[in-house]
C-alpha cells in the first residue's frame, strides 16, 4: 500500500471536495481518499500494483481540477 498527498487546485467549495473524492475512489485499487478544500489536498491510499499517481492525476485532472506539482 502506498499513500501520497496530491496537491489539487480549483476547488472552491463542498462540492469539489466530493467531486475528487468521487473520481479517485472509482479507481481501481485506491482504497481511502480524504479530500480537504483548504489548503486543497488530497490523502490517496492506493496498491500501486493497481494504479499509479498518474492515473490518480489524470482522474482529478479530468474532473476539471489542477495538480499542482
Amino acid at each position: 500500500m502506498e499513500t501520497i498527498t496530491m496537491n489539487v487546485q480549483g476547488m472552491t467549495c463542498g462540492g469539489c471536495v466530493a467531486s475528487v473524492t468521487r473520481v479517485l475512489k472509482a479507481l481501481p485499487g485506491v482504497v481511502d481518499v480524504t479530500v480537504t478544500l483548504t489548503p486543497g489536498t488530497a490523502n490517496v491510499s492506493f496498491d500501486p500494483a493497481q494504479t499509479g499517481v498518474s492515473a490518480l492525476r489524470t482522474a482529478v485532472e479530468d474532473a476539471g481540477y489542477d495538480v499542482a506539482d
